[in-house]
């Protein structure tokens, strides 16, 4: 009466109930009653499990690795994963009595340990370092498909490389190494802007000096058409210069004329002049002077006689004794016109 003892399983637990070598109840997440000295049971957990592990492995250039990641499985057929290992359970505490479901975690490890390896031994360090995700794909695929697993009843659900890790030392080196290339990058940067800026200042300097070129073409055209401008007027200076001294070339030519006609009328004039001079003193040479005289005086004014009286007397001042003249006489003369 003592032995009969229940006992009750969470859902994702597979139990098997054996007794006398025959299973007499199975099932996920069952509760039933047993009897104890007899009874044998069996639970297998259906629900995914993430296994960690860290392992080192050798690259195809002998360069150590360390790998770390996680694998996730559950069991798909818990019949075939119990003819393989023993998941009896002590159904007072339900404890495994057998180490054996802590052996298939490591299992899955040293199968993908394995494969891992495989993978790593054609690969150099550095591709090594650089697939991660691609190896961790292919090795996926290789722990699913193999036959180790499939016998267990065991299903993948996922592997993933959380990290590749070389040595320290490698590691320095390749720290070194891309250290290095990243400085030569960076020289190549600065020859590179340098070189740029050369270019870009030779640019420059030959847009500058092409300024320069055009500005002092055109200053060149610009004098030139000055000087020809300036030699224009130049030539047209000296040919008004030249016109101008043409002008009065000809008029001093002209007045030259002029006064050469004029000179020769006025000695013509004067030579007919002095001709009838000479042809009225030839004709008053025989005449008397006193008759000349009379004939002068005959056009005088009375002003003219008295003073041609004044100048007998004068002449004949020796002979007068006295000479008198009245007021009035010098006071007409002085009133009369000239």
């Amino acid at each position: 009466m003592f032995n009969i003892k229940f006992i009750k399983f969470q859902p994702t637990t597979y139990v098997l109930q054996v007794k006398n070598g025959e299973v007499r109840r199975e099932g996920a997440g069952l509760a039933f009653f047993y009897y104890a000295p007899t009874t044998t049971m069996l639970a297998i957990p259906m629900a995914s499990e993430d296994t960690p592990f860290i392992f080192e492995e050798k690259t195809a250039d002998f360069q150590t690795v360390t790998v770390q990641g996680q694998v996730t499985y559950r069991i798909s057929d818990p019949k075939k994963i119990s003819n393989l290992l023993n998941f009896s359970i002590n159904p007072v505490s339900q404890q495994y009595i057998s180490d054996d479901p802590q052996k298939l975690s490591q299992r899955i490890v040293n199968l993908v340990k394995v494969l891992t390896r495989k993978g790593l031994q054609s690969l150099a360090l550095r591709d090594a370092l650089k697939s991660a995700d691609t190896l961790g794909g292919a090795v996926t695929v290789a722990v699913r498909d193999s036959k180790e697993l499939q016998a267990l009843g065991v299903e993948l659900l996922g592997l993933s490389f959380l990290a590749l890790k070389p040595t320290p030392e490698a590691a320095k080196a390749l720290e070194a190494q891309a250290r290095e290339q990243i400085l030569k990058c960076a020289d190549d940067a600065i020859y590179e802007r340098r070189n740029a800026a050369v270019e870009q200042e030779r640019r420059i300097r030959e847009n500058e000096l092409n300024t320069e070129i055009a500005v002092e073409s055109k200053k060149r055209q610009i004098r030139e058409t000055q000087m020809e401008a300036e030699k224009s007027i130049q030539q047209k200076e000296s040919e008004l210069k030249l016109a101008q001294m043409q002008t009065k070339i000809a008029e001093e030519n002209q007045q030259t004329t002029y006064i050469k006609l004029a000179t020769e009328n006025a000695r013509s004039e004067a030579d007919s002049r002095a001709y009838a001079a000479q042809t009225l003193m030839h004709a008053y040479s025989g005449v008397d002077p006193k008759v000349l005289q009379a004939l002068a005086m005959g056009n005088m004014q009375s002003g003219q006689l008295i003073a041609l009286a004044f100048q007998e007397l004068a002449e004949k001042a020796g002979t007068i004794g006295q000479l008198n003249i009245t007021p009035d006489l010098l006071r007409e003369l002085m009133h009369q016109p000239a």
